[in-house]
């Protein structure tokens, strides 16, 4: 009779463990990260009474959560994936909005500022249409700069925003090896596991790994935590806090690293994938950078053009032309170990060729090396400084370098913030050509002159004194040049006559000397002369304007692939389809993630109707075996009232 009584006493304390664990996974339904709990039954074996074996009843061996490792893992992965893509979209359709607004771009301040330089072709001479022309230049500098200014913000908030994230993370780092502490107390040697601690701290992690790709290993102390390329974080109670850490060529760039002994160690942004913190820096690297850069260039390269066509025209004071807009220098960045004296020069040297990637220059003692960023190729590694022209740029070594140091070269980062217009005169504005050509009069045969043109090598000392240009016909020659070569071009090929040589005569050909272009056409008679000289009143001259003005459709930037507008129009769409491309594959792996999480809650998670069922059945079982109870106390009474 002890026995029965023993046996109904194990099943009521598992039936009352069973409704206790029954009703703390309701009581937590909606508690996040939770995992419903299962009792495990198992039998207290039987004992030999003779007549066979007569069980001892039941033991319960632990409550156990329901837990998939496996699912786990993917929802931490799917999650760190999902972070990233939501971070990157989010931050880049700050940029889209920004390019592709009509109000604040550049196509229509561009548009503008060459509207009023055509309403300046018709009307050289007015003082009206220079300043239209003007004001359109200091709109065109205004919008530069505020476009990059907005850049900047953003960079600005990129900063804050990699600082919360690395707050984040060690907030969590610490709670996890928190918890590593409290599982290895409350477990003691018992091998009991504590559930509720467990769910904490699973939650935790994903939620690291929402700010980066997290990698976990179950050690003796509890999670290992490891990021990065095998960078620890967690290890046991241990933690390995992250610092946010200015670069060394660039302070107000924040990166990641952590702490060793007192020195700052960086973490390279390229294995911090994953999470917030991966979508930031691969924003800002293949993005940020690269639009902000894009931006410069065309910067760079509609102020270098618009200059060196400025120059060869002719102003209201009779002088050639000054630089126009201020061009950019690139930015030269030192890294903050460098040795002293350690100096690095940059110019851009062609501005058509160049690119909106950066470059760092590192010398390890023997060779110098330039990689191109972002995608950290190397372009250059040999024991001579390279000397060559680098994607338009060409560096000096100005200062040796010493074993560590390093450079960073920003070419067109700078472009658009110092664009900014030189002339505040209109009388200054060179709308007219320096050149002027003319047949004289009484000439007998119908040979005609181009009005003539200036290049980069042209002086006033070329057309000092002026020029007459007679044709003999004998010969079909030119003669009167000044005293130097003359390059005749006919279809493409150049001939070049050597200085006090005469001319051949090629109809149509084009006739250079001295930085001085022109065409003679037609048939001149024996003896007709030509005029070339200097232009010494270009009030009324639209000549040079002209030729400024077809700078807007020219493509002189990118290798000659494309001009100012179709520049930009490519920096809209490339930020509009990465900015498509990032929708797209965040909404994938948002749906992914819900598609796992979903899996995970159909194993894990509590359901209400079968928590309720099981409530049923242990309270069923509790009356049960509660009555067996009362079956053996009524047995005692019956024995015991025989016994009187």
């Amino acid at each position: 009779m002890a026995n029965i009584l023993s046996i109904a006493k194990s099943g009521l304390a598992a039936a009352q463990i069973g409704m206790a664990t029954t009703s703390h996974n309701i009581a937590n339904q909606k508690t996040p990260g939770y995992s419903r709990q299962l009792v495990i039954q198992t039998s207290a074996g039987a004992t030999n009474q003779g007549v066979g074996f007569i069980g001892n009843g039941v033991d319960v061996q632990t409550v156990q959560r329901v837990y998939n490792s496996f699912l786990a893992t993917q929802a931490m992965s799917a999650q760190s994936s999902a972070s990233q893509y939501s971070t990157y979209y989010a931050q880049i359709s700050k940029i889209n909005n920004l390019v592709a607004d009509s109000s604040v771009g550049l196509s229509p301040v561009l548009q503008d500022f060459f509207a009023g330089l055509q309403d300046l072709v018709a009307n050289p001479g007015t003082a009206a249409s220079r300043q239209a022309m003007l004001s359109g230049a200091e709109a065109l500098a205004a919008r530069f700069r505020s476009l990059d200014s907005q850049l900047q913000g953003m960079r600005q908030g990129v900063n804050e925003e990699i600082t919360a994230a690395v707050t984040n993370i060690n907030a969590y780092a610490k709670q996890i090896a928190q918890l590593n502490e409290a599982i290895a107390k409350a477990q003691n040697g018992t091998g009991q596991p504590p559930n509720d601690l467990l769910d904490q701290r699973d939650l935790l992690v994903a939620e690291l790994s929402k700010q980066t790709k997290v990698t976990i290993v179950q050690q003796e102390s509890g999670y290992g935590v490891f990021i990065g390329n095998g960078q620890p974080l967690v290890v046991g109670p241990n933690v390995q806090e992250l610092v946010v850490m200015p670069s060394t060529t660039d302070p107000g760039r924040l990166q990641v690293g952590y702490n060793a002994s007192g020195t700052n160690i960086l973490i390279p942004e390229n294995s911090l994938t994953g999470g917030n913190l991966g979508g930031l820096f691969e924003y800002r690297s293949k993005t940020l950078d690269q639009i902000q850069n894009a931006l410069g260039r065309i910067a760079i390269g509609l102020a270098s053009t618009f200059n060196e066509q400025h120059k060869l025209g002719l102003d209201q004071n009779g002088d050639l032309g000054t630089d126009f807009f201020n061009v950019a220098s690139p930015a030269v960045q030192a890294g903050a170990g460098n040795s002293p004296g350690s100096a690095i020069g940059a110019a851009i040297t062609d501005a058509g060729a160049l690119s909106t990637n950066d470059y760092r220059i590192s010398f390890d003692g023997t060779n110098y090396r330039v990689t191109r960023l972002p995608d950290n190729v190397s372009v250059y590694n040999d024991d001579d400084f390279p000397a060559d022209i680098i994607d338009g740029v060409t560096l000096t070594l100005d200062g040796p370098m010493a074993a560590g140091d390093e450079f960073m070269i920003r070419p067109t980062a700078n472009g658009a913030s110092n664009f900014n217009v030189l002339i505040t005169d209109t009388k200054l504005i060179a709308a007219a050509a320096p050149v002027v050509t003319g047949a004289t009069t009484g000439n007998a045969g119908s040979g005609t002159i181009s009005t003539g043109t200036a290049n980069a090598a042209y002086t006033p000392a070329t057309l000092t004194p002026a020029l007459t240009l007679t044709y003999d016909s004998a010969t079909s020659t030119f003669s009167g040049f000044p005293n130097m070569d003359v390059d005749v071009t006919v279809n493409g090929v150049t001939t070049t006559i050597p200085a006090g040589d005469p001319v051949p005569y090629t109809a149509g050909a084009t006739i250079s000397f001295g930085g001085v272009e022109i065409q003679i056409s037609g048939a001149p008679a024996n003896g007709d002369t030509f005029t070339v000289g200097p232009n010494v009143n270009g009030s009324g001259d639209n000549r040079n304007m002209l030729l400024l003005g077809e700078l807007q459709t020219k493509n002189v930037l990118q290798g000659g692939t494309a001009n100012y507008n179709s520049a930009y129009s490519q920096i809209v769409s490339q930020v509009g389809n990465k900015t498509r491309e990032l929708q797209v594959n965040s909404e994938a792996d948002a749906a992914l993630l819900l598609q796992i999480q979903t899996a995970q809650q159909s194993e894990s998670g509590v359901n209400l109707d079968e928590e309720a069922t099981n409530l049923l059945q242990y309270q069923q079982a509790y009356q049960a075996a509660a009555r067996v109870m009362q079956a053996v106390s009524d047995m005692f009474d019956v024995l015991i009232s025989l016994g009187r």
